[in-house]
């Protein structure tokens, strides 16, 4: 079974919050232990020497082990707070700050002790005179000398190592207190800040299932200005360019079929009327043009749906590398629509610069474009009327633009006149020889020429204008 992610942070972050207070805990008790210890002893060592030196002076009025002395090492014991032993040259304990009936005078101090202080002047370490003290003590001693400087004694201070470490005990158990706070309140936020993260997560993959599953609206709702909340943005973007996808594959297949089915269900009906001899043999040639007519219609259908996947996938740069000479691309479609412009009795104003203007592009798809608009504009411009061709150039852009005098498309349809197989009102859809896709091509060939094309449509004036990018000086004369 998979641990979720919320049981893997949190797992992790509770670890390394046990793993920084053990690492910070340690190297603390550590550094407090030494710092305690050490601090002690340098006080220790303090005493020890300002008792030598007292007993040093006392030394050259009072005898070894006489009372004055043995009172003076006392007083010496308590100020201090630690045990002073005194001893003679020979080692053996005179005087003891704990009192007269002290079981160390008498004793011999621990010859490492003596050997040390002969040797380097001082001692330093646990030691014992008593095998009670074993381990419990730690002591310094010093050399006592005469007013001549000459070696007379020993003196040591001990203190209780015991007392030493109650003291780092003491200390280190406030730590322990202090980690046990920062585990108490880090591991609750730990938790808090595991589940905001891991909770935006969970609804992300919720949605995402959805979304496989075919529910193409399901979208993500985080509401976090953090790296999730670009995450869910980035994700519903997807999503709404996917159900955008996925509704214009919906209505491609949905008109294709509606397309196709329409005039092979006439070429079919009609066939099999005259084989079966339902249409008379006077009529044959009718229905067989009109099955011809039909026929037609389902090739140009089918050419155009190949060309929309042609254009679909040439390289854009590719298409803009090349130059043509725009105002002649004009010219020859007019030149070639004449016979369908004449049919309608139709007139052409055609305001066209007297220089040429070269612009970026494929030639053939460009002429694809104005065919294509001045066949839409013959096709629905009001009998008798004019069709306006115009074209200009502003900076490094030229301009295009073809209007007509004929029915007016309904503002709500203008956003959806460049769409597959969209027709507008009857009035636009009144020619059984279309198919739809005039204008998509239209816009799908710009779209890879990244140029725009805009239409309005306003009592019954309607004008398609696009865009193309001028070619420059060096591109013109290097058109081969």
């Amino acid at each position: 079974m998979k641990s979720s992610l919320f049981v893997k942070n949190l797992f992790m972050t509770v670890s390394l919050l046990l793993l920084c207070v053990v690492l910070v805990g340690g190297v603390s008790s550590v550094w407090t232990y030494r710092y305690i210890t050490g601090a002690e002893r340098e006080k220790l060592a303090s005493a020890a020497q300002t008792a030598a030196h007292t007993v040093s002076a006392l030394s050259e009025e009072y005898a070894a082990g006489s009372m004055e002395m043995q009172m003076n090492v006392s007083m010496l014991g308590q100020s201090s707070g630690y045990r002073i032993l005194v001893a003679g040259a020979d080692g053996t304990v005179t005087s003891c700050s704990d009192g007269l009936t002290c079981v160390h005078i008498g004793m011999t101090l621990p010859e490492t002790m003596l050997s040390a202080v002969d040797g380097s002047g001082e001692f330093r370490g646990p030691e014992a005179l008593t095998p009670e003290e074993q381990g419990h003590r730690y002591v310094i001693a010093l050399p006592l000398t005469d007013s001549a400087g000459k070696h007379s004694g020993y003196l040591a201070a001990s203190a209780d190592s015991s007392e030493l470490t109650e003291t780092w005990r003491e200390s280190a158990g406030r730590l322990v207190m202090v980690a046990i706070v920062v585990l108490v309140v880090a591991v609750p936020v730990s938790l808090f800040m595991t589940m905001r993260t891991t909770k935006p997560i969970k609804e992300m993959t919720k949605t995402v299932d959805r979304f496989a599953r075919g529910d193409y609206s399901a979208r993500v709702d985080i509401p976090f200005d953090d790296e999730l909340g670009q995450l869910a943005d980035s994700f519903n973007l997807m999503a709404d360019t996917l159900e955008r996808q996925e509704k214009q594959r919906s209505e491609f297949i949905a008109n294709v079929s509606h397309e196709l089915k329409t005039p092979m269900t006439t070429i079919a009906g009609f066939a099999d009327g005259i084989l079966d001899g339902t249409i008379p043999h006077e009529k044959e040639n009718e229905y067989l043009s009109v099955i011809s007519s039909e026929t037609h219609r389902l090739s140009r259908l089918v050419r155009n749906m190949l060309d929309v996947s042609s254009l679909s996938a040439r390289d854009p740069e590719v298409i803009r590398s090349q130059s043509f000479d725009l105002t002649d691309v004009i010219c020859q479609t007019l030149l070639s629509l004449e016979k369908r412009i004449l049919e309608r009795n139709l007139d052409v104003d055609a305001d066209l610069p007297e220089e040429s203007i070269h612009a970026l592009g494929d030639r053939d798809a460009i002429t694809q474009v104005v065919y294509n608009l001045l066949d839409n504009a013959a096709k629905f411009a009001d009998p008798g009327s004019v069709i306006r061709v115009s074209l200009w150039k502003r900076n490094d852009r030229a301009y295009v633009s073809i209007a007509d005098h004929g029915p007016t498309i309904p503002e709500e349809e203008l956003p959806l006149i460049f769409d597959r197989f969209h027709k507008s009102d009857k009035s636009r859809s009144m020619d059984r020889n279309g198919v739809g896709l005039g204008l998509y091509l239209v816009k799908t060939i710009l779209d890879n020429h990244h140029e725009d094309i805009a239409v309005t449509s306003v009592d019954g004036l309607t004008t398609f204008t696009f865009t193309l990018t001028v070619a420059s000086q060096r591109q013109t004369q290097g058109r081969g």
